[in-house]
C-alpha cells in the first residue's frame, strides 16, 4: 500500500477556531491528494471554516457520537493514519483500530493550553502505544519532555500560514499609535499586563489599542480599561483578523507560555511589527532589532519601556524590521515545507494500534 496516500483522519477536542484548529483544517486542505480524509469536531467555527475550504467534516457533540463517527471510519480501511488533539479521542482511536483489526500510522498533535497537567502531563498516558507526539515548537516539545515523554517520540512541525497574507500599503508611520492585540482573554495570556504596562506611560492617552478575543476574563478586562484606559477598546471575536492586522502599527503579544503565537507570523506576514516575550513559542523566530521587538516575559516595566523604545524609532528603522520579518516568514515557515514535514510523518509504517 502507498502509505503516503494513507486516508486521513483528524479529530479535534474543540470546536473552536483558534491556532490548533486552524492549522488541522489547513493540514487536511493542503493533504487533499489522500485517498479519503475527514475532519471530526464539535460543533462551532472550525466546522464551518472546514466546509468553507472544501473539507470534508462531520460534528459529534459527547463521547458516544465520537465514537460512531471514529468506528465508521476507520472499519471501512484496513491501514489508516489518526492525527487527534486530545487524549481522550487519540484512546478512543486506538480502542477501535484494535477492535476493528485496523494498522494505524498515530500521531498526536499537542499545540499546548492553558494547563499544564492537562495539556502535558497527560500526555505520558499514550507512551504505551504506538504513538508519535507532534509538538508545534521547540517550547511545547520542552514541555513535553519536562512531563516524562521521551525526546525520541518527539517531533516538532511548526505552525504555517495557509495562504498569501495582504500586507498594508502604507509604510510604518512614527510614532507608533495604532496598537493591536489579538488573544484569548484567559488567565494564562496575561493581557492585563498590557493595561499594567500602560498606566506607566506618560502618554498613554495617544495611542489607540483594539484587543480582539474572547475567554474567562473579558469582562474584568473590559471593566479595569473602562476605569482607567478608555483608549483600549475590546472588539470580541472577528473571523477577519488578517483586516484588523492592517489597520495596526504594532502587535503586541502578551503570553510568556505561548506554544507557538500563529497571529505573530500572521502580523509578520502582513507587514506590522510585533513586540513578544522573551519566552514562549514567538520567541524562536522572533529576533530583538531584527524582525520585530522582545521585551522581558511578565514584566509590565520592561513592556512599558520596549514600547516606549519602538515608538521612538525612525520609521524607515522600522520598516527595515518589517522587510526582515517577511522574509522570515516565506523563508522559514511556508505551507509546503511544512506540509512536506506531515506527509513525511504520515508515511511511516503503519503499525497495528
Amino acid at each position: 500500500m502507498n502509505t503516503a496516500h494513507l486516508p486521513l483522519l483528524y479529530v479535534l477536542h474543540s470546536g473552536e477556531l483558534y491556532g490548533t484548529e486552524r492549522m488541522a483544517i489547513a493540514t487536511l486542505a493542503a493533504l487533499g491528494e489522500s485517498a479519503d480524509r475527514l475532519l471530526l469536531a464539535p460543533p462551532g467555527p472550525a466546522a464551518e471554516h472546514a466546509r468553507s475550504l472544501d473539507v470534508p467534516v462531520r460534528t459529534f457533540a459527547g463521547r458516544a457520537a465520537l465514537w460512531r463517527e471514529m468506528d465508521a471510519f476507520l472499519r471501512a480501511h484496513r491501514h489508516a493514519a489518526l492525527i487527534a488533539t486530545g487524549i481522550s479521542q487519540s484512546l478512543m482511536g486506538i480502542a477501535i483500530a484494535r477492535l476493528r483489526g485496523v494498522r494505524l500510522r498515530h500521531l498526536h498533535a499537542v499545540h499546548g493550553g492553558a494547563d499544564d497537567r492537562l495539556s502535558y502531563g497527560r500526555k505520558k498516558w499514550l507512551l504505551p502505544f504506538a504513538v508519535e507526539y507532534v509538538a508545534v515548537s521547540r517550547f511545547v516539545r520542552a514541555k513535553l519532555m519536562a512531563h516524562g515523554v521521551p525526546g525520541a517520540r518527539i517531533r516538532v512541525v511548526g505552525n504555517f500560514l495557509t495562504q498569501r497574507v495582504a500586507t498594508r500599503t502604507e509604510t510604518a508611520k512614527d510614532p507608533i499609535r495604532r496598537i493591536i492585540v489579538v488573544s484569548r482573554l484567559d488567565p494564562i495570556k496575561r493581557v492585563g499586563l498590557l493595561l499594567d504596562a500602560l498606566a506607566m506611560l506618560p502618554d498613554r492617552e495617544a495611542l489607540s489599542v483594539q484587543v480582539f478575543g474572547r475567554g474567562w476574563e473579558e469582562s474584568a478586562l473590559r471593566e479595569r480599561a473602562a476605569r482607567h484606559h478608555p483608549n483600549v477598546k475590546f472588539a470580541g471575536f472577528t473571523p477577519d483578523i488578517g483586516a484588523a492586522l492592517r489597520e495596526a502599527d504594532l502587535l503586541v503579544h502578551t503570553c510568556p507560555e505561548e506554544p507557538f503565537g500563529l497571529v505573530v507570523l500572521e502580523a509578520m506576514a502582513a507587514g506590522i511589527p510585533v513586540l513578544v516575550p522573551n519566552r514562549g513559542g514567538p520567541s524562536e523566530f522572533v529576533v530583538h532589532g531584527v524582525n520585530g521587538f522582545v521585551y522581558r516575559a511578565a514584566d509590565a516595566g520592561a513592556l512599558a519601556r520596549a514600547l516606549t523604545e519602538v515608538r521612538g524609532l525612525a520609521p524607515q528603522r522600522i520598516q527595515n524590521v518589517v522587510w526582515t520579518a517577511m522574509t522570515t516568514v516565506s523563508d522559514r515557515h511556508s505551507a509546503a515545507a511544512r506540509i512536506d514535514d506531515y506527509r513525511t510523518l504520515i508515511a511511516a509504517q503503519p503499525t497495528w494500534a
